[in-house]
């Protein structure tokens, strides 16, 4: 069953809906969170995932919501082993005025690209639920619990998801 759509090369072709634009020439406003640190490509690897929760209460419309929001995102990055989710691949997304965090875009050997609580590996659900979730981003038990049941049952799709795509085995 190969349905793809291939290059010249032999080799398949993904497209992608970018999220920055609307229609043909409209650009929506994207900043990542390494210009909203004051950081460079050079450096997005030298913050936290703590630090981050302060950019989303100052840059964020609705900080709340953004919270509960990164961490499904933060949880999810973990889960599919996306070592990348440095400070250049979180950004805010201006919609109608609104400022909120867009969706995502993964380095090899860690668990997360920034630390968590000093850490980049070894991460346990303590230090994703009690400290990130409950601690740092001021999650409510609910929220929390909301999120984990909507990862948990996404998570037991993604074997047949995977087998699915035209990815290679490995």
């Amino acid at each position: 069953m190969n349905d793809g759509i291939y290059r010249q090369t032999g080799r398949l072709t993904y497209f992608i809906k970018r999220f920055d634009r609307s229609g043909r020439a409209g650009k929506v406003p994207v900043e990542d969170f390494a210009q909203l640190a004051g950081l460079s490509r050079d450096t997005k690897y030298e913050y936290s995932i703590e630090k981050i929760v302060g950019l989303i209460d100052r840059y964020m419309t609705f900080p709340v919501i953004e919270k509960a929001k990164f961490f499904r995102l933060f949880l999810v990055n973990f889960l599919l082993g996306n070592e990348d989710a440095h400070l250049k691949n979180y950004s805010v997304i201006t919609r109608s005025r609104k400022q909120e965090l867009s969706p995502s875009y993964g380095r090899e050997g860690e668990e997360s690209a920034l630390p968590l609580d000093g850490k980049k590996r070894n991460l346990s659900r303590n230090d994703m639920v009690s400290y990130l979730g409950d601690q740092r981003l001021g999650l409510t038990e609910q929220t929390l619990n909301s999120i984990l049941y909507e990862v948990k049952t996404a998570a037991q799709l993604w074997p047949d998801v995977i087998a699915k795509s035209f990815l290679p085995p490995k």
